[in-house]
């Protein structure tokens, strides 16, 4: 009895401790950020003539621009690679097959993202400059991040599936409905919620991606026309300037974290809309 109050009281103040440090995350940022939005418009963020930090001028809107767009593409290109490859891998492929697929997918989820950078300096954007110079651009980080969280989403999916009640495919099996046809009108519907859910929490990794992102996207402050613009990010902002920022600067910067979590924020919200409990 002892034992159990004990262990309750353990998961409680875990609970407690995490909900503190959310609440002083947030108010350490907020806080940070109160100078320049107690001393400025906010409006200034949006229509002040660009990025110039020496005069004062704080234009964060082509970053944010540039943070959503190497955000949505690559979860547009992985998503459905992503499903077709767990559906491969837990239906199609042989088990023992599967259980190489499915190691050498964590191994690669496990990969840090300078890594990946890495990569994709020395040879995704000098093979993009050949075609479109400089090279470092929208489109290398759009494939980087792809890359990035393609395991992820695999690993994503492939859990949904595993939840799927055995009877309903044994059922769908007796039923003599054809392979494809179970996943189609049976698999995917009982676990689509689910899987939107875990795919959007993954679109939060390609919005606060950082290393992987400053080393291929070009890192100059504009609104991209093309693919192959050079963009700056959020987050690549943040980890540039924050050792030689200064007062207002600074509190800029703390604002575009504030603009981070926010946005991590609603991304949240959305997963959480679209979950719902396992079917039993």
């Amino acid at each position: 009895m002892r034992t159990n109050k004990a262990v309750e009281l353990m998961l409680k103040a875990s609970a407690i401790l995490v909900v503190m440090v959310l609440i002083f995350i947030f108010s350490f940022i907020f806080f940070k950020s109160l100078p320049f939005i107690t001393d400025n418009q906010l409006s200034s963020l949006f229509v002040d003539d660009g990025w110039y930090p020496t005069t004062n001028n704080f234009n964060l809107f082509p970053i944010i621009v540039g943070s959503i767009s190497i955000m949505v593409v690559p979860l547009l290109l992985s998503a459905p690679l992503g499903i077709l490859l767990a559906l491969f891998c837990r239906y199609y492929a042989p088990k023992s097959l599967a259980k190489v697929y499915i190691a050498l997918i964590e191994l690669l989820s496990g990969i840090p993202s300078v890594v990946y950078g890495l990569w994709g300096v020395l040879v995704l954007v000098p093979w993009i400059g050949q075609y479109a110079p400089p090279g470092a651009s929208l489109l290398a980080g759009w494939i980087i991040i792809a890359i990035m969280i393609l395991p992820l989403m695999v690993i994503c999916v492939d859990n949904q599936l595993a939840l799927v009640p055995k009877k309903w495919l044994s059922g769908a099996q007796a039923l003599s409905i054809t392979r494809w046809g179970t996943i189609w009108k049976i698999v995917l519907p009982s676990c689509i919620s689910n899987i939107s859910s875990g795919l959007i929490l993954q679109t939060g990794r390609a919005l606060g991606e950082t290393m992987a992102v400053l080393m291929v996207c070009g890192n100059i402050v504009q609104i991209p026309t093309s693919m192959f613009d050079p963009i700056r990010t959020l987050t690549a902002n943040i980890a540039l300037e924050m050792s030689y920022a200064t007062e207002m600067h600074v509190s800029v910067l703390f604002m575009s974290g504030l603009i981070l979590l926010l946005m991590t924020s609603i991304l949240m919200s959305l997963a959480y809309a679209f979950k719902r409990q396992p079917v039993e």
